[in-house]
């Protein structure tokens, strides 16, 4: 496979409905597929890539798994919500404050 002059070093395509990862890396002008992408680490990203029977699991340099996109809309909910709670804390205290005769904006 000939590579556009101006295609990407790497290319990894995930299907995760069938659950399969593919690879491929330029060389030269060429694309030269990843043979056994299980485990495989790129050398420019450092990053790594672990597929499972069940998923596909992406680790970062550093050996973090990097989140899915669901769970980073579900630590995005959960900080929301916590963001809120404290909000409506802060917001019972200063009515405390009030009841006591105090400004909250000047403590």
């Amino acid at each position: 496979m000939v590579a556009h002059p101006q295609a990407s070093p790497l290319d990894i395509i995930a299907y995760p409905d069938s659950n399969e990862l593919i690879g491929s890396q330029r060389a030269n002008d060429a694309l030269v597929a990843i043979p056994e992408i299980q485990g495989w680490v790129s050398p420019r990203l450092g990053i790594r890539f672990d597929l499972t029977a069940d998923t596909l699991a992406i680790y970062g340099p550093n050996g973090d798994r990097f989140l899915t996109s669901v769970e980073l809309a579900q630590a995005r909910d959960h900080a929301q919500q916590q963001v809120e709670a404290e909000r409506q804390r802060a917001d019972r205290l200063a009515q405390r404050l009030r009841a006591l005769g105090i400004d909250p904006d000047q403590v």
